[in-house]
């Protein structure tokens, strides 16, 4: 572990006299036991403190110089804790948790069209999404997610919801080339992504616009190129899923005669504000076509392999030079939204499947779970590692547990120890979101109620 250096984390702690004036803060974090930057050094500091003004951190390191340098408005110790940024989910459909075992143990194909996209079309409108992205919210806080990839049909709704909980979040309006939920007629496309844009809550900051291209198999050329060229007009993301099933890649390899990654980058749709989603079934050409477009890759093990769709050559495109994140996908197909389980799966799956045990080592995992699934998101100048000058997006886990005792190494540990009911504090923006385990923003146990009322009668309907 690289050794912390005061110095390099304040822009500001140049030479200072004994008698030099505390600066003053609004919030100093101190007496961490650990604190796991996940800077691009992943840098670990023992005893460790951080100061806030605002909504920026302002400067880190041991708690003893900050708080000699730091006067804060409000103190917090978090002794026999861990902190760590907040984590990032790359890929989610947060309204789905209304569907968490709905159809379990099914194909992909059956899954979606037997299953999932009736149930959308029976069950799902603006309420419903708005509910079960609050129920979603509420999961992802209570486990340290504090910035989230979205995807789905009424996604106007889902930003109302995102604005409630005080995550950040990137928001793609959902699109595919038949009758949706909240489009009966794929031929008003144009007035739908107007409508959209018009009752997105561009006011907040913390929340993104961006378009969903459901596939390549379920949105047409036309569809893919007008909607990419939206995304660029405004500079919002454009994501896609890839290469999901083998079935699926072979049909659309014969279909267009050659590869879905050559296929869309035909099309023009691949850049660097491009994300695909699984990208499981991948020949080496086109990994080597999306480093060249720069286009970022959301890996979701769980699914993956609740799904069987097959195991992603993560390694090989970490080694080719593609940012790739980690993702949830949705709670009809993982069933949680827990990014630690997400970890420690990926760090051993990839071990196992190639024989190699130093494939996927924890500080890669980590760092997929943060700084670089803020990259694949184009966040990374905002959040994803505690640096000085970043948004103040932390989190804080007990380490005074059996499972986590003793502790040599903390990164190892948060990939392959931890777990997301070990954590107790969240801040978004310097705000603290979750108090001891208790999410602030919602009324968890109203939230809880609602969808299970829901799901009772989505339970019916089926």
């Amino acid at each position: 572990m690289p050794a912390a250096s005061p110095a390099s984390f304040a822009p500001d702690s140049g030479p200072r006299s004994a008698a030099a004036t505390p600066q003053p803060v609004d919030l100093i974090l101190t007496d961490i036991d650990w604190l796991v930057t996940c800077d691009p050094a992943m840098t670990v500091i023992e005893s460790g403190a951080v100061a806030i003004r605002g909504d920026r951190i302002v400067a880190l390191g041991p708690t003893d110089q900050l708080t000699a340098r730091f006067a804060a408005a409000q103190r917090v110790a978090l002794t026999g804790h861990l902190l760590l940024p907040g984590l990032v989910n790359t890929h989610a459909h947060a309204a789905m948790s209304l569907f968490r075992g709905l159809a379990d143990d099914l194909p992909l194909e059956r899954w979606l069209f037997e299953v999932i996209f009736p149930a959308e079309s029976r069950h799902m409108n603006a309420d419903r999404v708005h509910l079960g992205t609050l129920l979603a919210g509420l999961e992802m806080l209570q486990g340290g997610i504090t910035t989230c990839c979205d995807g789905y049909f009424f996604e106007e709704a889902a930003a109302l919801a995102f604005q409630e909980t005080g995550m950040r979040a990137v928001l793609g309006q959902g699109v595919v080339d038949f009758p949706a939920p909240d489009l009966a007629d794929p031929s008003r496309l144009e007035d739908r992504l107007s409508a959209f844009a018009e009752a997105f809550p561009h006011a907040d900051g913390r929340l993104k616009p961006g378009l969903f291209c459901h596939a390549p198999y379920t949105c047409g050329p036309a569809t893919l190129q007008r909607v990419k060229g939206i995304c660029r007009e405004r500079d919002w993301l454009f994501q896609i899923h890839l290469n999901e099933t083998r079935d699926e890649t072979a049909r659309l390899t014969a279909e267009h005669g050659e590869p879905p990654t050559l296929y869309l980058d035909r099309l023009g749709v691949l850049d660097h504000r491009t994300l695909c989603a699984h990208a499981v079934w991948m020949q080496r050409e086109e990994i080597e076509r999306l480093a060249e477009r720069r286009t970022a890759v959301s890996h979701n093990v769980h699914s993956n392999m609740k799904l069987a769709s097959g195991v992603a050559p993560v390694p090989a495109m970490i080694a080719a030079g593609i940012t790739v994140g980690l993702g949830t996908d949705g709670c009809a197909s993982n069933n949680t939204l827990d990014l630690f389980r997400e970890m420690d799966r990926t760090a051993k799956l990839h071990k196992a499947v190639s024989g190699d045990p130093t494939v996927c080592p924890a500080r890669q995992v980590l760092h997929l779970a943060t700084l670089g699934g803020a990259a694949a998101l184009g966040l990374a100048e905002l959040t994803g590692s505690i640096e000085a000058g970043k948004k103040a997006d932390l989190v804080a886990l007990d380490l005074r547990q059996p499972h986590l005792t003793p502790l040599y190494d903390p990164v190892s540990h948060l990939v392959y120890c931890a777990r997301a009911s070990d954590v107790t504090q969240v801040w978004i923006d310097g705000r603290r979101v979750v108090q001891d385990r208790r999410v602030l923003t919602l009324d968890g146990d109203e939230v809880r109620r609602e969808a299970a009322a829901a799901g009772a009668m989505i339970g019916r309907g089926r």
